[in-house]
């Protein structure tokens, strides 16, 4: 009988989809973070449940090959990376064995499986960061807590990101902002969140406060612009509830426009504060051509693009297509997705508001079908409801573009028995460092 608080030297037999080791003790699973599949470790027992335990890492008694010291130094206390501690290339073999193992569990059997696309240089990628802040400190909440966690530096992130965000937390605690504190719900200052256009260097910041009083703005925004010039937008975002969510519904524009913009391959897109854009611009142009090619468009075909935020692979996609229809439920995406097809000159595209699950089946039942769907859902994967109607209107392609293998390997059970065929899967190291892997699958119809 496994027991809490107890230690026991362990062999650590696999890896699980968060980046933790995982040992058997007398065959009860054990979840061991920062630990690696074929190193003998000392843990000890700190939460132990029904069926499985978690454990804490005392020792690493005899390393495995591909363990590396990470650069991080809050790296074992902090939530964001969790595979720091090995190399490069063991990162990315992991990542492709998740996708190729949760596949065939789903399936019953293994498609083609391309072993992942990594980045050349795989730090400093984000292009976009949210930092919490609390009692004085900015930083990034501790694993599995609110505890905000101060670092000099985010190896992950932009390096003009981290130094404009230290200086704008700076700026607002000289000024006597308040910071928000989660028990008591006072206070005024929740997050800073910082966006850069990579490929233009226009930066976006955005103050996200408990309410709408922000004190010494004005002030603020002037020190920020005279240090940092290429600061374009100022946003205040509210958001007064009692939640887990960083971004209220209401941002006002304080300084600037209301959007930066970036460049990605031949294009140029508009981004708002609540519009999703890729974080990993380098890693994201990769996806996107591995998505187009796989689409193999001749100009006759008419495109569904699910999920399509601010139209970027609408807009990618439209020059080889006869018409493109975009679908995105938040608002102000859509918006951005109108004008970014209007500022790169497509005329072939048409962007809709609202859950794909409910816009597309009244766009089939209308007698508007597509050819080729691709789809770019949130971590939950796609509703059952509109994984249907594809399957009914027998589209010839569909590219799935997946952030979570779980929901991807579900979903693909349920097109491959309703008519597709897995033609192949290419995971794209979008999230070096982390757990985090993205896939573009390939399927047509049988």
């Amino acid at each position: 009988m496994v027991e809490k608080n107890k230690d026991y030297e362990v062999d650590i037999v696999d890896m699980g989809f968060e980046g933790e080791g995982i040992t058997k003790i007398d065959g009860y699973t054990t979840f061991v973070k920062g630990a690696i599949k074929g190193e003998k470790a000392k843990i000890k027992m700190v939460k132990v449940n029904k069926d499985y335990g978690f454990g804490k890492l005392l020792e690493v008694t005899a390393p495995a090959d591909c363990r590396e010291e990470p650069v991080c130094e809050i790296f074992n206390r902090c939530g964001g990376c969790s595979l720091q501690h090995m190399s490069y290339d063991a990162q990315l073999d992991l990542k492709t064995q998740m996708v190729k193992n949760t596949i065939r569990k789903s399936l019953g059997y293994e498609p083609i499986v391309n072993n992942i696309i990594g980045m050349g240089i795989p730090y400093n990628y984000r292009n976009k960061a949210q930092y919490p802040v609390s009692n004085g400190k900015i930083g990034f909440y501790a694993d599995r807590s609110h505890d905000v966690i101060e670092n000099k530096e985010c190896y992950i992130q932009n390096k003009v990101i981290d130094e404009i965000a230290k200086y704008a937390f700076e700026l607002t605690q000289k000024h006597h902002v308040s910071c928000y504190n989660e028990q008591s719900g006072k206070g005024t200052l929740r997050h800073i969140v910082i966006r850069i256009g990579v490929n233009t260097d226009q930066v976006m910041i955005t103050f996200i406060t408990n309410g709408e009083e922000f004190k010494n703005k004005d002030s603020i925004i002037s020190e920020l612009i005279n240090k940092y010039p290429n600061v374009v937008s100022v946003i205040q975002n509210i958001n007064s509830e009692n939640t887990n969510v960083i971004f209220g519904s209401k941002c006002v524009t304080l300084y600037g426009k209301d959007y930066i913009i970036d460049r990605l391959g031949d294009y140029k897109f508009k981004i708002s504060p609540l519009s999703f854009y890729q974080v990993n611009p380098v890693q994201t142009e990769v996806l996107y051509n591995v998505a187009k090619d796989y689409a193999g468009l001749t100009g006759e075909e008419v495109v569904f693009d699910l999920y399509s935020g601010i139209g970027t692979i609408s807009i990618f996609v439209a020059e080889n297509a006869k018409k493109v229809y975009g679908v995105e439920v938040v608002e102000p995406a859509v918006e951005d997705a109108k004008e970014n097809a209007e500022m790169n000159e497509i005329r072939n595209v048409e962007f809709l508001a609202g859950e794909a699950e409910t816009v597309v089946p009244k766009m089939y039942e209308k007698g508007t079908k597509a050819d080729v769907v691709f789809v770019d859902p949130p971590r939950k994967g796609c509703d059952e409801k509109l994984l249907n109607t594809i399957i009914d209107m027998k589209a010839k392609k569909v590219v799935y573009i997946s952030c979570n293998p779980a929901t991807l390997a579900r979903d693909l059970k349920t097109l491959t028995e309703n008519g597709y065929e897995i033609k192949e899967v290419q995971p794209v190291d979008m999230f070096p460092q982390t757990s985090h892997v993205e896939s573009v699958v390939l399927l047509e119809k049988r």
